[in-house]
């Protein structure tokens, strides 16, 4: 099958979807099967070997100054070059590009305009590029909010479309008014131009299904999968000290940190956690680090600085190794993610999982065994499902053990790409 598929870049820091596109494109190509894999906004950074083209269309500078500037509506294509370069985009990238929902609605709302918004040259681009390069088979867009190309890469190509759906609710949600209601209108009067949609859980499908109003006959699921070879219990769990609690996710309050910090407190002072540490990783933003700066000062204040550590965004081989050298992953988040990435790395691992029993990580857990789903989000809860836990090692080895044999069995990245497949199979009959 030949297969153009399209994703979005996040600026600098690393991308749970990026991830999952690079490696879903790398895994079809491994299988014989055509794919260009197209950048949009910014180049993808992934933690495995980037297979996406050089080339960005819809580059970040271009769509801001199209967005902010009459005149660069009608700027010669040619020139438009010079800042749509990777290499100036990743010069722009390292000194941060604003991703957040509150102050991108008007260009959200005028990309999803399409051919009557402010960045109609962009998909004149794309298009033209698409019509001299040989005819897909399918062509794939990864999220709702690039939906707007679905129609006229239709009229071009004649080729059927899949739009995959990946936790875009969370960024159309966090848009101002007037432009949240207006952004999802439009995604619904382009949703006719798509022949199939493909929801990374079941959870999601469902859930999108209702908030855009998609047939259902045109859902369908695709799991995450994650690389099985590389995330591999190192079978060293044998009650070494300390006992590690780990936190993998963007440093973000609806990711719940505080909730851990709080809980792992609260057991400090009963005196239930004497050698524990928690370890923390993931992608800070300048926005969100007012709130790390309030959780340091809590920790600081509790007298718990050398034992709660901060590593930074990690590489694939320094995620690999902290989620291998944890006892149990905690995801504490407080909204209803429609993915969990990191969990399923961590039980790949053969860490056991700790989770709220929303979103998607109750599927995660139910199919797996590879964990404990909490009733409720509070860090009440979490702190006595962690003490009882981290007392009872023959349950945690069990948990482990069904985890990784979960996430072989259900999640592995050919797990995922045989069932993508299926889908673009179809279109294509």
């Amino acid at each position: 099958v030949k297969i153009t598929y399209i994703t979005a870049g996040a600026g600098g820091m690393y991308c749970g979807s990026c991830i999952r596109d690079n490696a879903l494109a790398t895994a079809l190509s491994a299988r014989g099967h055509d794919v260009t894999l197209l950048p949009l906004y910014t180049p993808t950074r992934t933690d495995e070997e980037n297979v996406s083209q050089q080339r960005v269309f819809f580059g970040g500078i271009s769509v801001y100054l199209e967005q902010n500037v009459s005149l660069f509506r009608k700027t010669p294509w040619l020139l438009d070059r010079l800042w749509e370069s990777p290499w100036l985009l990743r010069a722009v990238m390292g000194r941060g590009i604003e991703t957040s929902p509150n102050q991108l609605g008007a260009l959200a709302v005028s990309v999803l305009e399409g051919s009557h918004g402010h960045q109609r040259k962009e998909l004149d681009k794309l298009v033209h590029w698409l019509k001299d390069q040989p005819r897909p088979d399918v062509l794939d867009i990864s999220n709702s909010l690039l939906i707007a190309i679905a129609g006229p890469l239709k009229d071009a190509l004649g080729c059927p479309i899949n739009c995959t759906l990946q936790g875009e609710n969370v960024f159309i949600e966090g848009l101002l008014e007037p432009y949240r209601s207006r952004a999802k209108e439009l995604i619904k009067s382009h949703l006719s131009h798509v022949d199939s949609f493909v929801a990374v859980s079941d959870y999601y499908a469902a859930y999108m299904t209702q908030y855009l109003g998609i047939p259902g006959a045109k859902m369908q699921v695709v799991p995450l999968g994650v690389n099985t070879g590389r995330f591999v219990p190192t079978g060293s769990s044998g009650g070494e000290a300390p006992f590690t609690l780990g936190y993998l996710g963007r440093i973000a309050p609806e990711k719940g940190l505080h909730l851990l910090v709080h809980a792992y407190r609260n057991l400090r002072e009963r005196g239930a956690l004497e050698g524990c540490r928690i370890e923390l990783a993931g992608y800070l933003d300048q926005e969100h680090l007012p709130y790390w700066q309030s959780i340091e000062r809590e920790v600081e204040t509790w007298g718990l600085a050398e034992e709660i550590h901060y590593r930074g965004e990690l590489d694939l081989d320094a995620k690999t190794s902290f989620l291998q050298a944890l006892d149990l992953f905690v995801a504490p988040v407080v909204y209803d993610d429609p993915k969990g990435i990191s969990l399923i790395e961590s039980m790949a691992c053969g860490v056991p999982v700790v989770a709220p029993r929303r979103g998607s990580f109750t599927e995660l857990l139910e199919r797996t065994g590879g964990g404990v789903l909490l009733k409720s989000g509070s860090a009440e809860v979490l702190e006595q499902v962690l003490c009882d836990l981290i007392g009872d090692r023959d349950r945690l080895i069990a948990l482990g053990r069904s985890a990784s044999e979960g996430v072989r069995d259900r999640y592995s990245t050919d797990h995922m790409t045989t069932r993508a497949l299926d889908v673009y199979e179809r279109l294509v009959r």
